[in-house]
C-alpha cells in the first residue's frame, strides 16, 4: 500500500507533515539572521503556541498530524543507522578537522535518538564541547561563530525539503547552504521509517546538481503540476523533474513552469499563487504585467521527447490545462498597492487548502481573507504574530502525505 497520495492541491487533506519550532529558532542571533535566512528572531514560547494552534486546528478537521522530528528519530531507530546519520550530518556540515569531527561525533552519539535529532536541528554551540587537538582547519574556521554545528531554524517550513506528487515525491536539493541539510532528515525518513517500507517513487533526489524546493511545486490535478522558476528553484531542475515525472508516472502529462521575480518576498510560487478551489486561485498582482501576463513554459512529452511551449496568458493556460470554462483569480490585498505589499510580505497568498473551497490562512491578512470569503471560500484563521517572522505561511509549514481524490 502506498504511503503517499497527492493528486491535487485541494482534495480533502487527511495526513500531513509538520515540524514544531524548537530551540533552533531561539539560536538565531542578529549577527546570524541573514545567513540563516531570517529577517527577525521569533519568540520561541509564542511561536510554539501559534504552531500548536495550527496543528490543533488540523486535528479538529480530522487530519492526522505527523512531526518531522518524530518520524526522523523513529526512522533512525528502526534502521539502526544512528552512526551513518551522524557521519552524514558531519559531512554535510563540512566538519573536516579530525579533532573537531571526533569530538562532535562522540558528543552527538551520547544522546538517545530523539535527543540527537533535536540537538542537530538546534545546533551545537562551540562552548558545549572541548576540542582536544588543533589542526590548520581549526585555525581557518570562522572563530566568531558561536556554533560548531549551525542551527536549522527554517525546518518548520516542511513544504520545502520534499514535495509529494501523486504517489511519489522529491527529496530536494535546497538552494542555500543554511537549508541544504534539511532534506537529510527526509532521506532517512523515506529510507528507513516503517511507514515507507514500500519506497515511493522518487521523481528527483537531493543529489541532483541544481536547486529545487517544494514551495515552488503545486499539484493542480492528477495530470498537471505547476512549478515556479524562482529565487530558489532552477530551470534545470524543473526540466529534469518534468522528464522523470512525465516518463515514469502513469498519471501526469503536463508541467507548467512559471517564471517569478527574483525577490525574497516572492521566493516560491506558493508565496504568490495558490489553489483554493476547483476554479479559484489566490495571486499576488505584482507577478503579472499591466496586461495580466507573465512567462509560462508548458512542458509535455511528444514522441518521447520533452517539448517546451512558451505562453504568456496565465488564465488561458490554466483554463486549457484544467479543463475550465471560467477561472477566478483572487488578488492579495485586493490589489491595493499598500495592502497587497503588506499582506504579501506576511504570506497573504500562502493558503493551505484542506478541502475544496476550505483553506487555512494567517489571521493578520484580513483584507485577503475577506476577499476569499466573498469569493465563497471558507477561511480558517490561525494566529501569526511570530510564525510570520520566518516569511512563510500555512502552506509553507505543511507537507501533505495524503489527500482524498476529487
Amino acid at each position: 500500500m502506498t504511503a503517499i497520495q497527492v493528486f491535487s492541491e485541494i482534495g480533502k487533506l487527511t495526513k500531513v507533515l509538520l515540524k514544531r519550532p524548537g530551540a533552533e529558532v531561539e539560536n538565531l542571533t542578529p549577527a546570524t539572521m541573514a545567513e540563516l535566512l531570517f529577517d527577525d528572531i521569533p519568540y520561541l514560547k509564542v511561536i510554539q503556541q501559534e504552531h500548536d494552534c495550527f496543528a490543533q486546528l488540523l486535528r479538529e478537521e480530522g487530519i492526522t498530524v505527523c512531526y518531522l522530528e518524530q518520524l526522523a528519530a523513529e526512522a533512525i531507530e528502526a534502521g539502526g543507522v544512528k552512526i551513518p546519520f551522524v557521519v552524514d550530518l558531519l559531512d554535510e556540515s563540512k566538519i573536516y578537522s579530525p579533532f573537531l569531527r571526533q569530538e562532535l561525533f562522540e558528543y552527538l552519539m551520547h544522546f538517545d535518538t530523539p535527543e540527537l535529532v533535536a540537538k542537530v536541528m538546534a545546533g551545537v554551540r562551540s562552548d558545549e564541547i572541548q576540542v582536544s587537538g588543533r589542526s590548520l582547519l581549526d585555525f581557518s574556521r570562522d572563530t566568531d561563530s558561536p556554533f560548531y554545528l549551525k542551527p536549522m531554524p527554517s525546518l518548520y517550513f516542511t513544504r520545502d525539503s520534499l514535495a509529494c506528487i501523486g504517489n511519489g515525491l522529491m527529496i530536494n536539493s535546497m538552494m542555500y547552504e543554511a537549508r541544504k541539510r534539511e532534506s537529510l532528515f527526509v532521506e532517512y525518513m523515506i529510507r528507513y521509517h516503517p511507514d515507507f517500507q514500500l519506497t515511493p517513487p522518487i521523481w528527483l533526489d537531493r543529489d541532483f546538481a541544481a536547486p529545487i524546493e517544494g514551495g515552488d511545486v503545486l499539484v493542480l490535478n492528477k495530470e498537471v503540476i505547476a512549478v515556479g522558476i524562482s529565487q530558489r528553484t532552477s530551470a534545470k531542475a524543473i526540466e529534469q523533474l518534468a522528464r522523470n515525472l512525465l516518463n515514469q508516472s502513469s498519471s501526469f502529462t503536463k508541467v507548467l513552469a512559471i517564471k517569478l521575480p527574483n525577490q525574497r518576498a516572492m521566493m516560491h510560487l506558493d508565496t504568490v499563487f495558490t489553489m483554493v478551489d476547483r476554479d479559484k486561485f489566490t495571486i499576488h498582482p505584482a507577478i503579472l504585467t499591466a496586461e495580466g501576463l507573465l512567462d509560462i513554459y508548458v512542458m509535455e512529452l511528444v514522441a518521447g521527447e520533452l517539448q517546451i511551449t512558451p505562453q504568456r496568458d496565465l488564465q488561458q493556460v490554466l483554463k486549457k490545462s484544467l479543463g475550465l470554462s471560467e477561472l477566478i483569480l483572487i488578488p492579495t490585498g485586493g490589489g491595493d498597492a499598500i495592502a497587497a505589499a503588506r499582506e504579501q510580505w506576511n504570506d497573504g497568498s500562502n493558503t493551505l487548502a484542506i478541502a475544496p473551497g476550505k483553506v487555512v490562512t494567517y489571521d493578520r491578512n484580513y483584507v485577503s481573507n475577506q476577499l476569499l470569503r466573498q469569493a465563497g471560500i471558507t477561511v480558517l484563521e490561525i494566529p501569526s504574530g511570530e510564525l510570520s517572522r520566518g516569511r512563510g505561511g500555512p502552506r509553507c509549514m505543511s507537507q501533505p502525505f495524503w489527500r482524498e481524490s476529487i
